[in-house]
């Protein structure tokens, strides 16, 4: 079996305990993506500074709250609906890789928030290696600041079509530093 690296990052309604999940991307090391934005998010977290730098980010339509849409593009995999419903279509897609090692960027929120689209860690597909990896340790090891900017660090060319805040963008990015950390040619 062969084991695939998957970069993710979600986007979320703030840094607190009872946050909820806007949406996630996530994107292969061999380039196959998966972006889900969430319908049922609590707009009562929704604040200034979310309203600007992440819901005005989002790729597909932000009046579509309430609602759901698939959209596959071959490798590509687009999905608005709720977290369960986002949590079938994850689970779908994550299904075409024999074994998945997950890495994400600072931790914290975006783990938590990945485990509980599937209610709990115990509940993950099975393919899903139970343990993340993270490139802000990666950073730290390769003797590198690991506050440094990541789309100056990663990005080899003009990468910057799509915002920061953006959790398919972001998880690019992630793939692009990891990357260039370990010499990797995408």
């Amino acid at each position: 079996m062969s084991k695939t690296k998957i970069f993710f990052d979600t986007e979320f309604t703030g840094l607190q305990k009872a946050t909820t999940l806007i949406s996630i991307g996530a994107i292969s090391e061999c380039g196959k993506t998966f972006y889900a934005e969430l319908t049922d998010f609590n707009l009562l977290q929704v604040d200034a500074w979310i309203e600007e730098n992440i819901l005005s980010k989002l790729h597909l339509d932000v009046k579509m709250h309430g609602q759901n849409a698939t959209s596959c593009f071959g490798n590509d995999w687009l999905y608005k609906g709720t977290k369960q419903e986002t949590s079938l279509m994850l689970e779908a897609w994550l299904k075409q890789f024999d074994e998945v090692e997950m890495w994400g960027d600072c931790l914290a929120y975006d783990w938590v928030l990945f485990n509980d689209l599937f209610r709990n860690a115990f509940k993950m597909p099975e393919n899903v290696y139970y343990i993340p990896f993270d490139i802000c340790t990666l950073f730290k090891l390769k003797d590198i600041d690991p506050d440094i900017n990541r789309e100056a660090y990663g990005c080899r060319e003009n990468y910057y079509a799509m915002p920061k805040h953006n959790s398919l963008w972001d998880a690019r990015v992630i793939k692009m530093c990891y990357e260039r950390l370990m010499n990797v040619l995408p």
